[in-house]
């Protein structure tokens, strides 16, 4: 693979980007790679079975489209699942899966075994998505970005059945590779051997095992066995679709809060941002303790550096990496923790293979393609509400509230431009941020407030300061 075709690759994505929307493209293509072109093929890949089927379903001709205008020679798009790369395990032996959780899933295992239905049975589902032994909370390594996160996760995984719950639902949210998955399957591992039914699902994996209960007519004993254990893990929440499904988990949520069960979920973005799901669900998952887990700063991200090759060590003893080489990569590679984790097999592979030492030059040649620009702040509706009512000097319930005084219409009207033109969200989903109002309402603020911009250049300049001041 060449860097013409790295480039190539990086257009492809911009265009993906532009037309399908940042939400859509971080949710479907954000951990998408590029494997090989050869030929008339290119071939990408994806993490999960899930992502696969997706978007061979719903995005295939829009991908390979987009190549053709880079390279019209290509043909075909060849999408695989890819397996794991160089990843040295500790030495530590494997915790024993989670136990099955009722009578009703053992039997249904036995009549899902004589069945030939090709879905994912619901004894697979309520086995629990597969563990990784790696991450533990003894592997986690904590910083000022996690530090909530990982206290809020203690405190949940050290509960003992009929304890009083501090935080239900715990929701933690955080970008790609910034270690929510890691808390989660800590978590899981921690309940492991405990009194307690701890359950870890992908929303993938909840998704797939209702569908198969539909299909087989178990749904009954799909709900038991779910809604019987005491503490349900779910990652990854916004690949979660489907009205049935979705109305599924919201019975599912509100059954097991009610009844004291401990509810911890992860995603990438806040309960407010999920726009597939239903207002109710939302405030539920809102209602619990919500904690961001923030961008990894230069000191943490040297730490895990620091772990992933004494990890690597146990297994490959000559493995040596200097210091300057460590300082170099914490200060260049700052997008995520997998990027980290991929600097560490780049190193080792190049020292197994070549039998060279690693030196600061060869680590500037083989980190160039991880050396990311710094993404732009991400500006969320709360922020802008927040900002626009303290210079306006009023609540943030009035710009939600029915009130159409003058002092409250114009700083609404404010909100809602400010939300159009620096957030992905729709007219809709602004509208029902504030208060529920129909999307011709934001249309006409988002117009009246480019009319007056353009009229009012001292007001124009209100509006770039309100900008800068979010955006900063």
């Amino acid at each position: 693979m060449t860097s013409t075709d790295q480039q190539r690759w990086q257009k492809v994505k911009e265009q993906l980007r532009n037309q399908l929307g940042e939400d859509v493209f971080s949710s479907w293509f954000g951990r998408m790679e590029l494997e090989a072109v050869e030929n008339d093929a290119v071939r990408l890949s994806v993490p999960t079975r899930f992502l696969r089927t997706w978007i061979q379903s719903h995005y295939s001709e829009q991908v390979l489209a987009k190549w053709q205008s880079e390279e019209p020679a290509i043909m075909r798009l060849e999408l695989s699942v890819r397996s794991a790369a160089i990843r040295p395990l500790p030495q530590k032996p494997k915790p024993t899966e989670p136990a099955m959780l009722s009578r009703d899933a053992r039997e249904l295992n036995g009549q899902e075994a004589r069945s030939s239905v090709p879905y994912m049975t619901v004894h697979e589902a309520l086995g629990g998505s597969p563990l990784d032994p790696r991450l533990s909370f003894e592997t986690f390594i904590i910083g000022r970005s996690n530090t909530l996160a990982h206290a809020a996760a203690r405190q949940v995984a050290t509960s003992r059945r009929g304890d009083a719950l501090m935080f239900n639902p715990l929701y933690i949210h955080a970008g790609v590779g910034l270690g929510k998955t890691h808390l989660l399957q800590a978590i899981t591992w921690a309940g492991n051997g405990t009194e307690r039914k701890v359950l870890y699902l992908t929303a993938e994996r909840f998704m797939y095992g209702f569908v198969s209960a539909l299909r087989t007519q178990t749904t009954l004993a799909f709900k038991e066995a779910v809604r019987a254990i005491d503490v349900l893990v779910i990652d990854d929440l916004q690949f979660l679709q489907g009205r049935s499904t979705q109305a599924e988990f919201c019975h599912t949520l509100n059954t097991l809060i009610d009844a004291g069960r401990q509810v911890i979920i992860a995603s990438d973005r806040p309960p407010a941002d999920l726009e597939s799901l239903d207002d109710r669900v939302r405030s539920r998952l809102a209602g619990g303790l919500v904690v961001e887990i923030g961008s990894l700063g230069e000191e943490l991200r040297l730490e895990i550096l620091k772990s992933r090759i004494a990890a690597a060590c146990v297994h490959h003893p000559g493995f040596e990496v200097p210091a300057p080489v460590l300082t170099f990569i914490a200060k260049s590679v700052t997008h995520n923790g997998r990027d980290l984790e991929g600097a560490v097999n780049r190193l080792l592979a190049h020292s197994k293979l070549s039998g060279q030492p690693v030196t600061l030059e060869m680590a500037e040649r083989e980190m160039r393609d991880l050396i990311r620009p710094a993404e732009p702040k991400r500006v969320r509706i709360e922020d802008i509400q927040r900002v626009v009512a303290r210079v306006y000097n009023v609540s943030r319930a009035d710009l939600l509230s029915s009130r159409r005084t003058a002092n409250v219409v114009r700083p609404r009207q404010v909100a809602m431009y400010l939300a159009k033109i620096l957030t992905l969200r729709s007219l809709p989903e602004i509208g029902r941020r504030f208060g529920g109002r129909d999307h011709t309402t934001v249309l006409h603020a988002v117009r009246k407030i480019e009319t007056l911009a353009g009229n009012d250049s001292a007001f124009a300049e209100e509006i770039e300061a309100l900008k800068r001041q979010l955006q900063d």
